[in-house]
């Protein structure tokens, strides 16, 4: 596998970037001005010393089969703007950071972090071979664990109980009435499903509270939204008698998180999207890869909290060969991505797709399976964004419409306010293009295009 030797482009290292910002100052430092002693080696690493403000230099290392990085600046963004600089000129310039013998404090991490990965193999190897868990120690007491599971159930129960309550006072009352109150009696509610150890729960009822007075149609989407805090509460409330891939994506959607202990899946995974999304106390990253032999797709989550980037970060367009390990649930979609993958140094060519007819019917699908979903993976092929006219008054947004014009998906309003939509009307030119899309209630939302007149590897559209 030529995968360590493997050298990124300059959009792969900017798609690593946590946000704007970052990319700018990285492409500050992508010249060889403020570096020395760079160089890298045949197994992935990177290495260079980064002049500061300060009298020493800034120590960097990637190691780019993770990509894992490591620098002594005190940033807390993950990566930081020199380990992106270090890379842009990597990526840029094959002799600004040539071959060479790996200096000992790079030599140190990078050992280091390769020896963690081999023992969590060992560790995995042996608990899968023992039929037991992965954590490297003692297993915890499976007795104890079921009491805890059990407690925590009950007060679950009551408190999807009190929110039935809550809601059949509601809709009593009429809907017209929900605005009366505030969000202070919305707030309550949700402290109240939060010491029912609901988090799940307690996101939906704050979300609720922010629909009403929320503009034309609030009382329509308030009372779409009841029913969907009904049916989790009901389906909680019953979930003894459903099926066990329902079961478990209720038991995600009211809090309660399971490990991803599925069965490995090994392929080569194309690396299709990332951004990330903050409700001002954690930053979300959200990562699309696609199997190219399972013709699996697959959504890897990394979190940030206080102020820092979330640790996963993975060159858009790339192909990454390893294993991935599936959450239960309904649809299976979340994965987590085991040590030791490597860059194959094949683009992320676009998975299969169709005509937006078959996006609906996926989506459908998909709702039948989670009817909790937000959104779902699709691409379209051959389709076209063309704006929608404006009319009664009202502005016109967008849509990718099929080349043939036989149906059309709306543009979800988060994506009519991105830059990304502009490059994607740029890249298509009037023409069809294919695209790589979040599917949900409220319209696609395009992550990634492809043009066969810009290339095998995707435009990054976020």
């Amino acid at each position: 596998m030529n995968a360590p030797g493997v050298r990124w482009t300059p959009e792969q290292v900017l798609s690593l970037a946590p946000d704007a910002a970052s990319q700018k100052a990285g492409n500050k430092l992508a010249t060889a001005g403020p570096w020395s002693g760079a160089g890298s080696d045949g197994d992935g690493a990177v290495w260079g010393l980064c002049k500061g403000s300060g009298k020493k230099p800034y120590q960097t290392v990637v190691d780019t089969t993770g990509p894992a990085y490591s620098c002594s600046c005190p940033s807390r963004k993950f990566p930081c703007k020199h380990a992106l600089g270090l890379l842009l000129l990597w990526a840029g310039d094959e002799h600004a950071a040539g071959h060479g013998d790996v200096p000992d404090w790079a030599g140190q991490w990078l050992d280091g972090r390769r020896q963690r990965a081999e023992k969590q193999r060992e560790t995995e190897a042996g608990a899968e071979g023992a039929g037991g868990t992965a954590g490297g120690g003692r297993a915890a007491d499976p007795a104890a664990a079921h009491r805890r599971a059990e407690r925590r159930a009950e007060r679950i129960t009551a408190g999807a109980t009190e929110l039935e309550q809550r809601l059949a006072d509601l809709l009593r009352g009429g809907l017209a009435s929900a605005d009366h109150g505030g969000y202070g009696l919305w707030e309550e509610t949700a402290a109240r499903m939060v010491d029912a150890q609901a988090p799940g729960l307690a996101a939906r009822v704050r979300e609720l509270g922010a629909i009403p007075g929320s503009g034309p149609g609030w009382h329509v989407r308030l009372l779409e939204e009841c029913a969907l805090v009904h049916l989790l509460d009901t389906a909680w409330l019953g979930r003894d008698g459903l099926p066990e891939p329902l079961a478990a994506t209720v038991r995600t959607r009211v809090g309660i998180s399971s490990p991803a202990d599925g069965s490995p899946v090994p392929d080569r995974w194309r690396v299709l999207a990332q951004y990330d999304a903050s409700d001002g106390k954690v930053t979300t990253r959200r990562v699309w890869v696609h199997g190219a032999d399972s013709g699996r797709t697959a959504l890897l989550l990394s979190f940030g909290a206080a102020g820092r980037s979330p640790a996963l970060a993975l060159p858009v367009g790339g192909e990454l060969a390893g294993e991935l390990v599936p959450y239960p649930g309904a649809g299976q979609l979340r994965a987590d991505l085991r040590e030791g993958h490597r860059l194959t140094g094949e683009p992320a060519v676009p998975p299969p797709g169709g005509p937006v007819t078959a996006a609906l019917t996926a989506y459908g699908r998909a709702l039948a399976d989670d009817p909790w979903l937000e959104s779902w993976p699709v691409t379209l092929t051959d389709v076209v964004p063309v704006p929608v006219p404006s009319g009664d008054g009202t502005a016109g947004g967008w849509q990718l419409a099929d080349a043939s014009g036989d149906a059309a998906l709306p543009l979800a309003p988060a994506a009519l306010s991105r830059p990304g939509l502009w490059k994607l009307v740029a890249l298509s030119g009037g023409g069809p293009v294919t695209v790589f899309a979040e599917f949900g209630h409220a319209g696609a939302l395009p992550l990634a295009a492809w043009s066969p007149a810009a290339g095998p590897e995707p435009i990054a559209l976020v």
